[in-house]
């Protein structure tokens, strides 16, 4: 029972989806807007830099705090906290009150990181840093990123359980971003950094 508990738990506080409750404080649904995605990346196209940070640390955050809870109620059990990251991302991607219409999750898969292997995530963090500058997307960081951590799990030869939870997850992130290819390879993606126009 302990896996239907935590299926439950943290599919709930991933569910709480703070980018569609700002938009809907200033009026209107964000998932109409921008990107028509309710994350962080939305945030940043309607409401600037700050916004966007902002909500990436509250989609991380409950990504930590299922981890964190589920651990606590259910010790010993090194598949739990991977099993509770993957929930929350999932309740984040398709959150019940919002017709299974949310985000895609990756801030989320962040925080799952940093609460299961901190090393890791800052690690990861970082690239998905330089990524984003040289590429101008977040799109192009982030499907790296769904390809490297279960790499890297599969390299430390983790329990097929966790390595099967990481590509299922990576799968979903991939099959939420297949918009965001289209439109990188139209040039129709949102860059992260608006390119000066040069002088003439």
């Amino acid at each position: 029972m302990e896996y239907v508990y935590t299926a439950l738990i943290s599919y709930l506080l991933g569910s709480f989806n703070i980018a569609y409750f700002v938009g809907k404080a200033h009026g209107f649904d964000i998932r109409e807007r921008g990107s028509k995605n309710a994350g962080a990346s939305n945030m940043k196209v309607n409401f600037g830099w700050g916004a966007a940070v902002a909500t990436c640390l509250c989609d991380m955050g409950k990504a930590i705090l299922a981890i964190f809870l589920c651990s606590y109620l259910f010790p010993g059990n090194e598949i739990i906290p991977f099993f509770a990251g993957a929930m929350a991302i999932v309740g984040h991607i398709f959150p019940f009150y919002l017709g299974f219409r949310g985000g895609k999750g990756f801030a989320s898969y962040l925080g799952m990181l940093l609460a299961i292997n901190w090393k890791l995530a800052l690690v990861i963090m970082t690239l998905v840093g330089i990524i984003m500058y040289l590429s101008n997307y977040i799109v192009v960081a982030t499907l790296t990123v769904m390809v490297l951590v279960p790499l890297y799990y599969i390299y430390q030869q983790a329990d097929i359980s966790i390595i099967l939870i990481l590509l299922a997850v990576s799968a979903l992130i991939f099959y939420k971003h297949r918009i965001n290819i289209r439109r990188i390879i139209n040039h129709e993606e949102i860059h992260v950094l608006e390119k000066k126009k040069k002088k003439e």
